[in-house]
This record gives structure tokens, sequence and C-alpha cells, in this order.
């Protein structure tokens, strides 16, 4: 009996705790814990650098809305914007490296450079997110086969995991994201596929190997 009771006694205790520490946290701090979890459903143990990841804060968003051009301000007009960060965008024919931004609203995606917009992807309509396994900071996101869309969008960010969990959790589609090794297949536009292959190396490096394919080290 007194077994039971010191059992019980001390469930009471450990529930009477968490809920002081929940009741204790800010909105802020609460974002960070849901945000985290998401972050390890998606990615612990399957990429490197996620335990690295842990200690470091998410950001609200890493430019401000001030920071977007006026022209792609006006465009999106009635979006609630959420984050907003630099990235840099591989073009699907050639690979050549372009400086844009990645702007997440409520209900959208946008590929922006400076007063234009690139490519919105609804979130609705997203198929697909893809990442590799390795170290390095590329993500596709994968798009339906439409006359609207282009192809998939080929994306290297620096903080890989606070932006993909950003872009999980607008667009409610966290079971699409996919860790891969090896390589992974993207849509270029107009029924054609292309290849990236993930190797590692003595340097980081992006670049289109002999056989045209997309070789991130």
């Amino acid at each position: 009996f007194l077994m039971q009771t010191s059992e019980m006694l001390r469930k009471i205790c450990v529930r009477n705790l968490v809920r002081k520490y929940c009741r204790g946290l800010t909105a802020e701090r609460k974002a960070q814990l849901q945000q985290k979890v998401v972050t390890s459903a998606v990615f612990s143990g399957k990429k490197e650098g996620y335990l690295e990841s842990l200690s470091q804060p998410f950001l609200e968003t890493r430019l401000k809305e001030n920071d977007l051009n006026p022209k792609v301000l006006q465009l999106i007009r009635g979006e609630n914007i959420k984050y907003v960060t630099p990235v840099i965008k591989y073009d699907r024919n050639g690979f050549k490296a372009r400086e844009r931004l990645l702007v997440l609203t409520q209900s959208s995606a946008y590929v922006v450079e400076m007063a234009k917009i690139k490519q919105k992807i609804e979130y609705s309509t997203l198929k697909g997110i893809s990442t590799s396994n390795l170290s390095d900071g590329i993500v596709v996101i994968h798009v339906p086969e439409d006359n609207k869309q282009k192809g998939d969008v080929i994306l290297q960010c620096e903080h890989l995991f606070e932006t993909v969990t950003k872009l999980c959790i607008l667009a409610n589609k966290q079971s699409v994201v996919k860790v891969v090794k090896g390589s992974l297949r993207f849509r270029i536009g107009s029924g054609k596929e292309g290849t990236m292959v993930f190797a590692v190396g003595p340097e980081p490096q992006v670049f289109k190997d002999k056989t045209g394919q997309l070789t991130v080290v």
C-alpha cells in the first residue's frame, strides 16, 4: 500500500512540475519548441548537422517585410508574410547559381528576384520537399506538372533546418519531406527530368559534371 501511495504521489508531483513549466513558457519559447518537434520528426537520425542544430534557436524571419522591394509587396498584397530568407537558386537548365529570396506567406511560397516574382508555389499544390542526408544546404521543392509551373525549384539555404521546418508547418505537409541518399530526380519541365548527385569531398561545391548532372559535394 505504501508503495502504491508513493508512486501516486510521485506521478502527481511530476504532473504539477510539468504544468508549472508549461504555464511559465513564453509564447516565443512555446513556438520554438513546437517548431523543433517538427524538425526532429523530419530530420532526426536522417540528416547530418541535425544534432548541432538543436541548440540554435530558429529566427522568426531572416529578413523583414520592409526589406522586400515595394513592387514585390504590392504583388503579394493581402497575403500575410511569415518568413523571408536569402537563398541560392540553381537553374533547371545549366544549373547556373542565382541569388534569390524565398518568401513564405500563409498560403504560398515565392521565389523572388529583386522586384520580380520568378515562381509562385501554392501550398495546396506542393508535391514534395527533398533534401540529402549530408550536410549540404540543398532543398528541392517539387511542384505539379502543369502550365503554371516551370519545374521543380532547386535551392541552397544557409539555414536549411529552419527553412524546411517553416515551410512544412505553413504548408501543413510534414509528411511529404524526403531525406535521400546518393541522388534524387527533379522535374525540369515539359516532361523532362534531371538528376542531382550527392557526394562527400574535401570542400563544399555545387557544379554540373561531365554527364550533365548537378553534383553537390
